[in-house]
C-alpha cells in the first residue's frame, strides 16, 4: 500500500494515471476517505494524473491526538505533493477539502493551477455543534451518530434506496477512527476564512448542492462565488455530498471547467481518427475546401468531441450507430477502422448493430454487418 510521511504523519494515498499528464488532487469531506472520488478519478483518468489521499485521521492515514487546523491539513496536503514530486496541480476539495482548498489558494497560489471548491464553507456558521460533535465521537465512537451525518450527507430518497455508494459511504463513516474524526471536527469548528477569499486568484469553480443542509448554497457557497475573484460557479440537485447523488453532472462541471481551452481541435481530431488520416485530408484540402475543413476542426472536433460529458468511446459508439441508420457508410468505415485501433473490440461493433437493427432497420443493420467485417479483414 503507498503511504508516505508527509507534514509528520503517515499518509495514505493513491497516484493513478499517465506521468505525463497534468496532476488534479482530489480531497475528501470529513468522515469519508478516498473512496469518495471513485467516480471522479475514472472520468479524469483520460486527462490528468489523479492524486487521492485520505486526510489525516480518516481511512489508512495516521490519527494523531488533538485539535487539528485547516492549515495543518493542508500542509499535510502540500507535503505530500512534494514528497512524490509534484510540484503544481489543480485540486478539487469537498467539504472539509474545499475548506483546505481555500486554505492553499489564498496562501500557496504557486502551488495551484485550478481550484474547485464542492460543498464547502469560509466559516462553519455553528462551533458548538462541531464541538458536539467532537466530543460525542470521543466520548462514544462513530455509531453514535452514524445515522444522523448519513442524513446530513444524502437526500431522503438515495437513503431509502440506499444505493451501493450510499452502503460504501456509511461503512467508511463507521471505520473512521474517532480520534482523527474529532481533531477533524475542531478544524471545521474554529474555520474562519472569509477574509481569505478574496486574495486567492487561482481560476476558481464552486460547486453545491440546492439541498444541501450542511453547507446550503445560500450563505456558503455563494459567499465564495461572490468573495474569490472571477469564480465561476454550479449548482446541482443534490445534498452535500453532491459528487456521489450526481457524478455525471460534477464530472462533467470538474472537466469542463479543469478541460477549457486546453484540447485543440486539430490534437483531438488526430488522436480519433489518426495522423495518416488527418495528413491525407490536409494533403487534398484545396482553395475551395478549406474553409469547410477548418469549420470540421473547430466544430465538429474542438467544439464538440473536445465535450468531457461522454468519453471518446462512447462517442465512437454514437457514430457508428448514427451513421449506420443515416447510411453515412463512408464515415462509418472510417470510424470502425480508427475505432478499431483505439478504444473499440468487434464486440462493441456488434452491440451497435445489433441496437441499430431494432431502432433503424434490418437492412441497414445488414449492411453495417457488412461494411464492418470488411474493414475488420
Amino acid at each position: 500500500m503507498p503511504f508516505a510521511k508527509a507534514g509528520g504523519v503517515r499518509l495514505f494515498y493513491r497516484l493513478d494515471g499517465n506521468v505525463d499528464k497534468p496532476v488534479v488532487v482530489l480531497v475528501h469531506s470529513l468522515g469519508t476517505d478516498h473512496s469518495l472520488w471513485d467516480r471522479q478519478a475514472e472520468d479524469l483518468l483520460p486527462f490528468f494524473r489523479v492524486l487521492r489521499c485520505d486526510v489525516r485521521g480518516h481511512g489508512a492515514s495516521e490519527s494523531t491526538p488533538g485539535d487539528y487546523s485547516v492549515a495543518m491539513l493542508a500542509g499535510d496536503v502540500v507535503a505530500l505533493a512534494s514528497a512524490l514530486g509534484i510540484d503544481r496541480f489543480a485540486l478539487c476539495g469537498l467539504s472539509l477539502g474545499g475548506m483546505i482548498g481555500q486554505w492553499l489558494g489564498a496562501n500557496q497560489p504557486e502551488r495551484l493551477t485550478h481550484l474547485v471548491l464542492a460543498n464547502t464553507s469560509a466559516k462553519f456558521p455553528a462551533p458548538e455543534i462541531m464541538e458536539s460533535r467532537r466530543k460525542q465521537a470521543l466520548a462514544a465512537g462513530m455509531p453514535a451518530f452514524v445515522d444522523s451525518a448519513m442524513k446530513r450527507g444524502f437526500l431522503p430518497e438515495s437513503l431509502a434506496a440506499n444505493p451501493p455508494f450510499v452502503a460504501s459511504m456509511r461503512s467508511v463513516l463507521l471505520a473512521t477512527d474517532p480520534t482523527g474524526y474529532a481533531g477533524c471536527c475542531a478544524a471545521i469548528r474554529d474555520l474562519d476564512q472569509i477574509d481569505l477569499l478574496g486574495k486567492i486568484r487561482v481560476p476558481t469553480l464552486v460547486i453545491g448542492g440546492d439541498r444541501d443542509v450542511s453547507t446550503p448554497w445560500e450563505g456558503h457557497g455563494d459567499l465564495l462565488a461572490e468573495r474569490i475573484p472571477g469564480a465561476k460557479h454550479v449548482v446541482l440537485p443534490a445534498a452535500h455530498l453532491s459528487n456521489l447523488e450526481r457524478p455525471r453532472s460534477f464530472s462533467a462541471a470538474l472537466l469542463g471547467f479543469l478541460l477549457a481551452g486546453r484540447e485543440e481541435g486539430e490534437k483531438i481530431r488526430r488522436a480519433v481518427l489518426g495522423d495518416e488520416h488527418v495528413d491525407r485530408s490536409a494533403a487534398t484540402t484545396t482553395d475551395f475546401t478549406r474553409d469547410f475543413q477548418d469549420l470540421i476542426t473547430r466544430f465538429a472536433w474542438g467544439s464538440i468531441w473536445s465535450r468531457p460529458g461522454l468519453d471518446r468511446r462512447t462517442r465512437r459508439l454514437l457514430v457508428l450507430a448514427i451513421t449506420a441508420a443515416t447510411g453515412r457508410w463512408e464515415e462509418f468505415r472510417l470510424h470502425v477502422r480508427t475505432g478499431l485501433n483505439h478504444e473499440l473490440e468487434p464486440c462493441d461493433l456488434e452491440e451497435v448493430l445489433l441496437q441499430t437493427a431494432v431502432y433503424a432497420g434490418i437492412p441497414a443493420a445488414n449492411t453495417g454487418f457488412h461494411a464492418a467485417q470488411e474493414e475488420m479483414q
